[in-house]
């Protein structure tokens, strides 16, 4: 590497490089493009703990998030494109949300914007590569310290996106795999079954937002 700098006359920079995309033993880099390893996906399975995730968000919800910001809004609605693409060389991705009850409670926007949004989170639990459950938002679990999605990529390999209130982490490390996977069989455990779920998003419509 040291080598490669002195010939592209890089003064270090190669270097740098090379050390932060091998940062703690990763082999790929930890910012890498998520929206590119989300679209590539095999399957993909989210869990959001405060409000819904953004695959399944409508346009009012994503707004009321995003506090206004139509072009980072846009953005977020163009990813669902990946849910419903008709490409037999490339189809959709076996997705499972993961929604903890009390997203359903919580308000973004104002009462029409949350219908809204719970009535797509029942007509996407209809199509037959998407699985929506709710946890139950009793208990303590490891799920509470923050939203994650693990992706599972066509050769098997497996990259995760956790958010943070900083930033979003990408990362690949085998040993936070491990333990997102042991917190998903913590929250699956937990789940309602999907039509168990859809009651329970439909009751909260009529009683709730209504």
């Amino acid at each position: 590497m040291e080598i490669a700098d002195d010939y592209l006359e890089a003064n270090g920079s190669l270097i740098s490089l090379w050390q932060d995309l091998n940062k703690d033993g990763h082999p790929v880099p930890i910012w890498f493009d998520w929206p590119k390893m989300e679209a590539d996906a095999a399957m993909l399975v989210c869990w959001e703990h405060s409000v819904m995730p953004g695959l399944a968000q409508t346009p009012s919800y994503a707004l009321a998030i995003l506090r206004g910001n139509q072009e980072a809004a846009d953005a977020r609605l163009e990813r669902q494109t990946v849910l419903t693409r008709n490409d037999g060389e490339n189809p959709p991705p076996t997705v499972v949300l993961l929604i903890d009850e009390q997203a359903l409670y919580r308000q973004v926007g104002n009462s029409e914007t949350m219908r809204e949004q719970l009535e797509k989170l029942i007509s996407l639990s209809t199509l037959p590569n998407i699985t929506v459950q709710v946890v139950l938002g009793s208990g303590e679990h490891d799920g509470n310290m923050g939203a994650f999605v693990v992706a599972t990529m066509n050769d098997r390999s497996e990259v995760a996106y956790i958010e943070t209130a900083v930033r979003g982490i990408t990362t690949d490390d085998p040993a936070e795999l491990t333990t997102l996977a042991r917190t998903l069989v913590t929250l699956r455990s937990r789940a309602l079954t999907e039509q168990m779920s859809c009651e329970l998003i439909r009751k909260v419509v009529q009683e709730k937002w209504t």
